[in-house]
């Protein structure tokens, strides 16, 4: 079992990524001396899976538990499935020490983070992510919230876990698309982080396209150190945290013009990078990256562009984007493998040729590389 530490002061905690460790659950929870009323929080395709196993080794513990299946799907992030659970809370007794674990890909793990931000002004939080994304990215750093209409994630709070736990035998059960979809976050570290990382997926691309991480627990661990030595730094986002939105600017908006049915989050964060990519290479401040990112990118299946939508739509969307500020939308572009640089100086202008020349080079069906 691979241990990662977050150090954050009053707010540190452990990762603990391995393989069949589902069943250390209930001896954390007593570790980390919680409430005996505890709350699980997950949806209908994880319950049928894990929740029964899970569920038993919780009470077996000695903990009263409270199972809520929520909806599978980003639709689940909303402010009335929070009211849900603020009523489900209030029925059961629940207490500021009693746990809310969420057990899930990440938006159960960012709808139940929420709530346990803001239920009696925070009460302990669990993430037992079963997602490959959420294992590498949502489920570490404390960034909890759910949708708007208007813009994804909107609504949040940093919110730190108790600890983590991550087993990396239930990514055996994913559907494809949703390991793929996990891919991109990990391809995204290697980007503005870990030349070698990169490298790495790189040589292994055709196991990556069969759903074969490799050595999972090492890759899932290296970057979970990642995201930790990056919010460690810091934590609310302020400045270096900023780097993880790789992909992130465009993926948004592309998410957001698509009614958040169409892709899967590391799906629209592929795009996004591609996006990157090319306006780093255009402003001059990269040459030659953008071939390896795509390669990779395509080579385990995931897109390069978007179906249906306009480029005025993508464009539109950016100004209810979290990172638009004083008339300014910030990316984060790439200047080599494994380091980024911070730029809000994009023209709408060079933004929509760069967006262009995107839907003309990978045209749906075709491969203009």
């Amino acid at each position: 079992m691979e241990i990662c530490s977050v150090n954050l002061d009053k707010n540190s905690y452990t990762m603990y990524v391995g393989s069949q460790i589902l069943s250390k659950i209930g001896s954390l929870l007593k570790e980390n001396d919680m409430g005996e009323k505890a709350l699980l929080i997950t949806c209908f395709p994880i319950q049928r899976l894990y929740g029964e196993y899970v569920e038993s080794i919780i009470r077996d513990a000695g903990f009263d538990l409270r199972v809520i299946e929520l909806p599978d799907g980003e639709g689940t992030k909303d402010l009335k499935v929070v009211a849900r659970l603020y009523d489900e809370a209030i029925e059961f007794g629940c207490d500021r020490n009693s746990p809310v674990i969420a057990l899930g890909g990440g938006v159960i793990g960012d709808v139940a983070g929420f709530f346990a931000a803001t239920y009696l002004r925070g009460i302990p939080f669990v993430q037992i992510p079963t997602t490959l994304l959420a294992q590498v990215d949502s489920s570490v750093g404390g960034k909890v919230g759910v949708n708007h209409f208007k813009g994804k994630n909107m609504i949040g709070a940093f919110y730190q876990p108790k600890f983590v736990l991550s087993d990396i035998e239930v990514l055996k059960s994913l559907p494809e698309r949703e390991f793929r979809s996990g891919l991109a976050e990990v391809i995204k570290y290697g980007v503005i982080w870990d030349e070698e990382l990169f490298s790495i997926l790189e040589s292994n691309i055709n196991g990556l396209s069969r759903g074969e991480l490799g050595d999972s627990p090492r890759i899932v661990a290296r970057c979970c150190r990642i995201k930790a030595a990056v919010v460690e730094q810091d934590e609310r986002e302020t400045n270096l945290r900023a780097i993880l939105n790789y992909g992130h600017t465009v993926g948004h908006s592309v998410e957001r013009a698509s009614k958040f049915a169409r892709y899967r989050h590391g799906e629209a964060v592929s795009i996004g990078m591609v996006s990157a990519a090319l306006l780093s290479e255009r402003m001059g401040l990269s040459k030659g990256i953008t071939k390896r990112i795509v390669n990779l990118l395509h080579g385990v299946g995931l897109p390069l562009i978007w179906d249906d939508l306009e480029v005025e739509e993508i464009i539109t969307g950016f100004k209810y984007d979290k990172k638009f500020r004083d008339g300014r939308i910030r990316f984060i572009l790439p200047e080599a493998i494994g380091k980024v640089r911070m730029r809000d100086d994009v023209s709408e202008s060079l933004l929509k040729e760069t967006l262009e020349t995107q839907k003309n080079l990978f045209a749906k069906g075709g491969w203009g590389w």
